[in-house]
This record gives structure tokens, C-alpha cells and sequence, in this order.
């Protein structure tokens, strides 16, 4: 139960990158469902699940150099998407507060909000633990935010469409910033 409680907390901590991502995502994109919700979770669910495996196979090898840059891939990729989302809004371009959730925008916001994950993944190389079950609890948990997220933003989208583009970016912008000022501090 103890391993349970803190896998949990990890799996929390590890997900709540991926719940402001989608709360940004649900109020910026026109119509928002529980469709969008769920595929949101679906991506990063599945990155959530997958990175902390791809660390744990990787053990202190090549992990120890991506986690180097890893702040700054997560910073570069939600900094592009928030930063053309600020732009559009501002620029007054139709529908730029409402994007669309494409497969590539929804790969790079999940490999953007895992890296961490991936650091997290190392560090189960050098535990007793149950490594597929630890990983399930972190994919569960993160669908289950990002999903959440995702309609909490959708409810609120269309009373804010008009904001929802400098919002999103700005959320998505900060998370990126927080990201990289975490790796290099």
C-alpha cells in the first residue's frame, strides 16, 4: 500500500503539466467534446505510461543525456505552439483563438509534458519496484487529469473564445517556462 501511495503521488506530480495543457486545449479549440477530451487522454496517458518505461530500460545510460536537455525540448515545443497561438489571437486572425487538436499537435504536447517522466523512469531502475504497475498508475492518472482537464476547459471555451487564444499560449508558455527554469536550476 505505501508503494501504491507513493506512485500515486508521482503519477500526480507527473500529470498536472498535462491537466493545464488540456484545460488550455479545451478552451481554445471550437466545440470541444467529450471526443477531444478523450483522445487528449489518450495521448498523454500513453506517453505518461510509456516514458517512464523508456527511462527504466534506458537506466542511467542514455538517460542521464537526454535528461540534460529534456527542459529545453519540453520548453522549445510548448513555447512554438503557445507562442503561434498568442500570435493569432493578437493578430486578429479568424478563429486564431480556436485551434485544431491534430495528431501532431497532440504528439507534441504529450512528448512536451512527459519528459519528466522519462528522469522519473531511471530512477525505477534503482528501486524493488514493480515497474509496469508503476507505469499503468501514471498513465492511468494522467488520462484521467488530462481528460478532466480537458472538459473543464471546454466548459469554459466558449464563454472566453475571444481571450481563449492569448489564455492558452500564455498557460502554455508558462508551463514551458516552468519546465526549463525546473532543469536549470
Amino acid at each position: 500500500m505505501e508503494d501504491f501511495i507513493y506512485i500515486f503521488l508521482i503519477a500526480v506530480s507527473l500529470a498536472l503539466d498535462a491537466f493545464a495543457v488540456s484545460v488550455s486545449s479545451g478552451l481554445t479549440v471550437r466545440n470541444f467534446s467529450l471526443k477531444h477530451a478523450l483522445l487528449m487522454g489518450t495521448y498523454f496517458g500513453a506517453f505518461q505510461f510509456g516514458m517512464p518505461l523508456l527511462g527504466w530500460l534506458l537506466g542511467s545510460t542514455i538517460a542521464g543525456y537526454v535528461s540534460a536537455v529534456s527542459p529545453y525540448i519540453a520548453f522549445g515545443l510548448l513555447a512554438f505552439i503557445g507562442g503561434n497561438m498568442i500570435y493569432g489571437a493578437v493578430k486578429g486572425e479568424e478563429d486564431s483563438a480556436v485551434h485544431e487538436l491534430t495528431h501532431g499537435r497532440l504528439f507534441m504536447m504529450a512528448v512536451a509534458t512527459s519528459i519528466d517522466a522519462l528522469a522519473v523512469g531511471v530512477t525505477f531502475a534503482f528501486m524493488d519496484i514493480d515497474v509496469l504497475f508503476a507505469c499503468g498508475i501514471i498513465g492511468i492518472v494522467a488520462f484521467v487529469l488530462s481528460v478532466g482537464g480537458g472538459l473543464l476547459g471546454g466548459h469554459f471555451g466558449g464563454k472566453f473564445s475571444e481571450k481563449a487564444g492569448i489564455f492558452g499560449g500564455a498557460v502554455l508558455l508558462g508551463i514551458g517556462t516552468k519546465i526549463l527554469l525546473e532543469g536549470i536550476l
